[in-house]
């Protein structure tokens, strides 16, 4: 069983390095990280995390091209996409591998058990299989979860605080990750008692997401939730303009959102070592202060 000292740290979307110890004695020789992301190349989200494990690297002594090579497959894609990635990064034997979200991660383990895998940003790691408990991983994975399905609720009791008047809510979900249903499925429970109506939304690509808000935002008094997904980071611009565009007070799993125009987010910001955070826009204090529109 894989100790937690022999695999690489990650902060914030991830720091990577082997124990100074076992570098010193390892000299220069050339080592190999494969990296399998779940944000398209060229991602702003996707680069600044991409360039926080760098600099991670980089101030525990592990250069680009002098002592450590890196190999990445850049995502997002459907359940294919990752099986493929995962095999190729396999294939080239590296000596860890950094999956970045929870399918990334569901297809490293399925291909391999002696690789050490190290996850940033998956959602509730137990509930999804990627580890046996959060005190011990067992197996080849340990990682950083940042979302567990429970703090699903908390989305709908803050949208209905931000916007009283809401009594329709739409939950963006991915039906390619465990995430949806488990999430839907704890928001669901809340919404009897909050008088909330929830609409799931299954889609798959941004054309999609634009017909389903459209079609939903028809009817008065309705908000939306979008949980953690690779899918919604990817078209999170075009989702944020669409809230705005129908009106819908929105909630987010993200600071990115906010930083990019949405309403608010709640998220959590590691493993329960600290709390989870809200981040709310000005927009989001204002409007905390009246009530949703009627029709």
């Amino acid at each position: 069983m894989m100790k937690r000292r022999e695999f690489i740290t990650l902060l914030g979307g991830a720091a990577a390095a082997w124990p100074i110890m076992a570098r010193a004695q390892q000299g220069e020789r050339m080592r190999r990280i494969g990296v399998l992301m779940n944000l398209a190349a060229g991602d702003a989200e996707g680069e600044t995390r991409f360039v926080a494990f760098l600099q991670g690297l980089q101030e525990l002594g592990w250069a680009v091209g002098r002592n450590v090579r890196i190999e990445t497959r850049w995502g997002p894609g459907d359940v294919e996409f990752y099986r493929t990635n995962a095999a190729e990064l396999i294939a080239l034997a590296p000596d860890v591998i950094l999956a970045s979200g929870t399918p990334a991660t569901m297809a490293l383990k399925r291909a391999t058990r002696t690789i050490p895998i190290v996850f940033a940003n998956a959602n509730d790691a137990v509930a999804a299989g990627l580890v046996e408990s959060l005190a011990r991983p067992g197996g080849n994975a340990t990682g950083f979860t940042g979302f567990e399905y429970g703090m699903s609720v908390k989305w709908l009791e803050l949208l209905r605080q931000i916007a009283p008047g809401i009594v329709r809510v739409a939950v963006l979900r991915d039906p390619m990750t465990p995430l949806g249903m488990a999430s839907f499925g704890a928001i669901q429970s809340a919404a009897p008692a909050l008088r909330v109506e929830l609409r799931p939304i299954d889609v798959h690509d941004v054309e999609e997401i634009e017909r389903a808000v459209a079609a939903f935002a028809v009817g008065p008094n309705g908000g939306l939730i979008v949980p953690p997904t690779a899918l919604a980071i990817l078209h999170r611009k075009p989702i944020i303009a669409l809230a705005a565009q129908h009106r819908l007070p929105a909630i987010y799993a993200y600071r990115s959102f906010v930083s990019d125009g949405g309403l608010i987010a709640y998220l959590s910001l590691s493993s329960g070592a600290r709390p989870a955070t809200l981040i709310a826009s000005s927009r989001a204090r204002s409007l905390a202060t009246c009530r949703c529109r009627h029709r």
